[in-house]
């Protein structure tokens, strides 16, 4: 299934051939999608995303990637950045004080199953004084890397975290966000402009959608009648899911996340996700 796809002409080809564009991917285990952009303009000049109706392995992962950049001309073009966003539950957040590079297996070891050959690395949340350690798809890296050279590759989680707490300045607000995905949502709980709670979940109806997002709830003690529910991705109002979620958190909303909605107007699609966006 092929959501958002601005197939491209070769003149819009020949267009993002200059110094000002950029290239965001998010992969995933449970779909893919990427992302080019004017930044001189803010004009989206290739978007596709692609859910897949089971979980993938990294070996297909790659073999879907190599296709969608192919087929959208993207293999052949040069950009100014490239980013890749790994989005999978392979990670760890540590506080930075407690941070040791030597240490990168241990921080996983309890949350993951590590095989020898795993790359292990990590992100910096500047300004939040925490570090992201997770296992990227090493294999897409090497790949990008042959295709464009250096390149930026962050987890998802780190975008997200990252963006939340700087829209969350002005406010002292507990706030609960959920990014919403076909088989995915990633919570992000905010209170006191400072990270509660980061979590990723694999859900297949909405009732466990609702099961993991209570839990959180009562994990760090929140009332449903009082914090702020944000759901942003794809969600809109009457969704099954919002309306789930609706008949047990009062305050619920579904959040475009501001300085985004140029962009969005612009693509003619709602559907980029937030991360990506974030990285672009």
């Amino acid at each position: 299934m092929v959501i958002g796809l601005l197939f491209m002409t070769e003149k819009e080809t020949k267009e993002i051939e200059n110094n000002f564009n950029k290239l965001s991917i998010q992969v995933g285990l449970n779909g893919l999608s990427f992302c080019a952009l004017d930044t001189i303009s803010n004009k989206v000049l290739a978007f596709e995303k692609i859910p897949f109706k089971t979980a993938s392995t990294p070996y297909l992962l790659l073999k879907e990637l190599k296709q969608i950049l192919n087929t959208n001309n993207i293999k052949n073009t040069s950009f100014e950045e490239v980013v890749v966003i790994h989005k999978n539950n392979l990670f760890s957040l540590v506080p930075k004080p407690l941070f040791n590079k030597e240490e990168l297996p241990n921080y996983l070891k309890f949350n993951a199953k590590i095989m020898a050959n795993d790359h292990i690395v990590y992100d910096e949340l500047d300004n939040h004084e925490m570090v992201n350690v997770y296992i990227p798809f090493t294999n897409v890296n090497n790949y990008i890397f042959e295709l464009f050279g250096e390149f930026e590759f962050k987890h998802s989680g780190s975008v997200l975290i990252s963006t939340l707490l700087g829209q969350s300045k002005s406010s002292s607000e507990t706030m609960c966000y959920v990014q919403v995905s076909e088989k995915e949502m990633e919570i992000v709980v905010v209170s006191e402009k400072k990270l509660l709670y980061y979590n990723f979940f694999e859900y297949s109806s909405p009732e466990d959608f609702l099961y993991y997002l209570l839990f959180t709830f009562e994990q760090l003690n929140l009332d449903t009648s009082e914090v702020q529910l944000k759901l942003f991705g794809s969600i809109e109002e009457g969704d099954a899911v919002y309306e789930i979620c609706h008949r047990y958190v009062k305050n619920i909303s579904v959040f475009v996340p501001p300085g985004l909605s140029d962009i969005l107007e612009q693509s003619e699609t709602s559907t980029i996700d937030f991360t990506i966006l974030n990285t672009l």
